[in-house]
């Protein structure tokens, strides 16, 4: 545990009669990226905020760089950066001056601001616009400012919670570029995300939750040897063949299939002689297919063996994002 900048152990946190988090333990090692993978409504903001002493844990235990979230907050405050997940910038204000701010809020002295302010713009690709408006920056430039600003104090822990909710594929790009350099800097990053393929890139451990509770942990890799090897997909045309189509792919899976509107997937075996053995059966059952793909396991794949249902999800009351960051 000497090396743990995360701790938690039975975090367990209720809001009225919903319960958020049932029970979760999680250890994020100092260096690492640790991804909070599940779907909108799992729980990983109330890890966040609760790690982030924003939320007081109904039950259970907390330590971050060491200092127990509930007993200590003002010294994990000083240790952390936040990033939600919607970017927390005064629009009315210069990137640089929103910078400023958050230096103030830091009580940080003012020349090591404004130097700090310059690297950071510099670094994030806002110098040119630094003494514009917030209101004038793209989706993109504000979410990198956001950023930039939950580092003005140079945290040793950084929490992004869906840092890139809301952008482009490019801009997305872009934030796990920086993330990755974070890292290679030497921050710890506890990263929660729905998006699988961000997690498969960046997470150098997984931790899946859904309903509050751990059901899945390890390296994207692992994660997908759990569940086997190659993967067939198909997509139907008719939806009242589902059934016919499961029963088909069945035939020549090596796992129960697992069904998302009319798209049914399974794991098997053999290669590519397993999509001749697919066509016969679902010629058999007469079942007309619109796509048929053979690939290697993804996240998709591992997400929807452990749950049954797809990431993306509606956000419940319990988990939807307060306006502003929180800070302390």
């Amino acid at each position: 545990m000497t090396d743990a900048a995360v701790v938690a152990e039975g975090l367990v946190k209720d809001f009225g009669s919903v319960k958020a988090l049932d029970g979760i333990d999680l250890t994020v090692q100092r260096g690492q990226v640790v991804g909070l993978l599940g779907p909108n409504g799992a729980g990983k903001t109330t890890v966040v905020r609760i790690l982030s002493t924003l939320l007081m844990p109904t039950s259970g235990y907390a330590k971050v760089a060491g200092f127990d979230v509930v007993k200590n907050p003002a010294e994990v405050r000083r240790e952390i950066g936040l990033t939600g997940q919607y970017a927390a910038v005064n629009e009315y204000l210069t990137g640089r001056e929103n910078l400023k701010m958050f230096g103030a809020l830091y009580h940080l002295p003012a020349k090591y601001v404004r130097e700090r302010s310059a690297e950071l713009l510099e670094w994030f690709e806002l110098s040119e616009a630094a003494d514009r408006p917030a209101k004038t920056y793209s989706g993109g430039m504000r979410r990198r400012l956001d950023l930039a600003s939950s580092l003005i104090a140079q945290p040793s822990i950084l929490f992004l919670d869906e840092p890139t909710t809301g952008l482009d594929p490019r801009s997305r790009l872009g934030m796990w570029d920086v993330i990755n350099g974070l890292v290679a800097d030497g921050t710890t990053v506890l990263l929660t995300t729905q998006y699988l393929e961000e997690a498969d890139q960046l997470a150098d451990q997984i931790v899946v939750i859904d309903h509050g509770r751990v059901i899945a942990q390890g390296t994207a890799e692992s994660l997908k040897d759990q569940i086997g090897g190659d993967r067939i997909e198909i997509s139907i045309i008719d939806p009242a063949r589902v059934g016919d189509a499961v029963d088909a792919i069945r035939s020549v899976s090596s796992g129960d299939p697992v069904v998302d509107g009319l798209q049914i997937s399974a794991p098997v075996s053999g290669g590519s002689t397993v999509l001749v053995s697919t066509i016969r059966a679902l010629d058999v059952q007469g079942v007309e297919v619109g796509d048929i793909v053979l690939r290697r396991p993804t996240l998709d794949d591992v997400f929807l063996s452990l749950t049954g249902h797809v990431a993306e999800e509606a956000t419940p009351p319990s988990e939807k994002p307060k306006r502003g960051r929180g800070r302390k």
